[in-house]
């Protein structure tokens, strides 16, 4: 019985699996039901080109239950059979459960869970090197188990559209103790030094990356965590995949920023790009900075940047301290999607700026600095008392003032008036002593040119207060002429 259920299980596919290089839809977290590989069922929100996960039909259902008969362990065979036991459990490895129900084939699932435990072993221990049909149907066999589609995300579960994804609780997947052992095994291989890099390149293919990228929109963060892992170790490995790669997280970057602004995985995939690009080679490529520019940039720009800003101001960090003639690029940037009514966005976004502009040089630094001081200026008056607070924690970094004071002819006259506004009326008392420290260090600065800011500010305020006597007097002289003509 075994072995007829074993022959229609693992039916191969032909040498052209794994040939189509286009997108494939994201995966169904739906673990409960019995997985086809020959066909993927892709959720209307997660609209993504379709195509199958294995160009060759393989159905595998979960077998009847009794039928899965427990194979003597890898070790206990002579050497000579130890590759057709290790097929034999790689079938075996193929069936599918249903995780809804605990006590549904409670033994079959934990012959399973065994067989891929002592996989893992085998593969990690370097007990032997795999025959390439052995890899053929071990990578087929991860296939199965890890490409599915992905149910409906949580706050389309609510039908919630306007719920923020911060506060949306994470989908954890029910098969985890199989799919957690299937993706170990994965990670072993590919990392093993017994592994041939041109042999195992025909079936770690351009296709099964990009159905790995799709894995990354999963809401469970353990299994976003070993997808990071082994991306990055596939990157590594296999140099020929490395600019498809770029370009295959480029464009699921283009999908979030222009069109859902809904995906899980932005900030495991940017922390694979912060090694990436700390590995770039100078003088940089055209393309990494039109990577920059088109991709990274524009990541500023969805309102769940917090979620990964972290990541995001790494990578841009990254690229200003490789190139500093990057550093007018990256704040002018920053001032185009700079947030206008969300302040904690504002406060990240400061941040940010500092780290810039500390490996910012001071030419540079002059390119930008008349914009970047009037979005400074109109921060430290803001009515939100963290957003003025940390404008001013700016004056804390000893680079940034000494920017500030070999240009003070430009960024003092700019900002003075808002130094002067916090000091005669801000609320907080915080971001008052903030402010005088600030003005008095421009003042022992330059004191000539701190008078001058003075008497100018003075001035203006003077004609303003000039301005509104008129309006006044002109208001009155209708009231008059009003109350006359009637």
């Amino acid at each position: 019985m075994l072995q007829r259920i074993i022959k229609r299980g693992n039916r191969k596919g032909s040498k052209s699996d794994g040939a189509d290089y286009g997108f494939v839809p994201p995966g169904n977290r739906n673990s409960g039901s019995v997985l086809t590989s020959s066909v993927v069922v892709n959720h209307a929100s997660r609209g993504a080109p379709v195509n199958s996960v294995l160009q060759q039909p393989m159905i595998v259902a979960a077998p009847p239950s009794g039928t899965i008969e427990t194979l003597p362990m890898l070790r206990d065979v002579p050497v000579s059979e130890r590759q057709n036991l290790f097929l034999r459990k790689l079938q075996i490895c193929c069936f599918q459960f249903d995780f809804s129900d605990i006590l549904k084939m409670v033994r079959e699932k934990e012959i399973k869970r065994q067989t891929l435990v002592e996989l893992v072993d085998f593969i990690q221990s370097g007990s032997g090197k795999l025959t390439e049909g052995n890899q053929e149907e071990m990578i087929r066999m991860i296939s199965v188990n890890i490409f599915r589609c992905l149910p409906p995300a949580s706050h389309e579960n609510t039908g919630s559209e306007n719920m923020e994804p911060e506060e949306e609780e994470p989908y954890l997947e029910p098969s985890w103790p199989h799919l957690q052992l299937v993706y170990e095994l994965l990670l072993r291989y590919v990392v093993s030094s017994e592994t041939d890099t041109k042999v195992a390149k025909r079936y770690i293919d351009h296709s099964f990356v990009l159905k790995v990228l799709d894995l990354f929109d999963s809401e469970d963060p353990r299994e976003r965590e070993y997808l990071k892992t082994i991306l990055h170790r596939i990157y590594g490995k296999f140099m020929v995949h490395r600019p498809f790669i770029r370009k295959a997280i480029n464009n699921i970057f283009y999908r979030f920023i222009y069109e859902t602004e809904r995906h899980s995985g932005i900030g495991e995939l940017l922390e694979i790009l912060g090694s990436i690009i700390n590995g770039f080679a100078l003088p940089m490529k055209e393309e990494h900075k039109l990577f920059l520019v088109r991709a990274l940039i524009p990541l500023h720009k969805p309102k769940s940047v917090a979620l990964y800003h972290q990541q995001l101001s790494y990578c841009i960090t990254q690229f200003v301290e490789k190139d500093y003639k990057l550093a007018d690029t990256v704040i002018r940037g920053l001032l185009k999607y700079w947030p206008v009514t969300n302040c904690q966005k504002e406060v990240l976004f400061l941040g940010e700026l500092e780290e810039v502009l500390e490996a910012t040089q001071a030419a540079e630094f002059q390119r930008c600095m008349v914009p970047l001081f009037r979005q400074i200026a109109r921060c430290l008056n803001s009515s939100h008392f963290q957003v003025a607070e940390r404008a001013l924690f700016l004056w804390n970094n000893e680079h940034i003032v000494s920017l500030i004071a070999q240009n003070r002819n430009v960024t003092l006259p700019i900002i003075f008036e808002a130094l002067e506004k916090n000091i005669q009326s801000h609320w907080n008392q915080a971001v008052h002593g903030l402010t005088v420290n600030v003005r008095k260090m421009f003042l022992e600065m330059d004191t000539e040119l701190f008078d001058e800011c003075q008497r100018q500010y003075a001035d203006r305020e003077a004609r303003a207060g000039e301005l509104e006597e008129q309006r006044e007097l002109t208001w009155q002289r209708l009231a008059v002429a009003a109350a006359q003509g009637g």
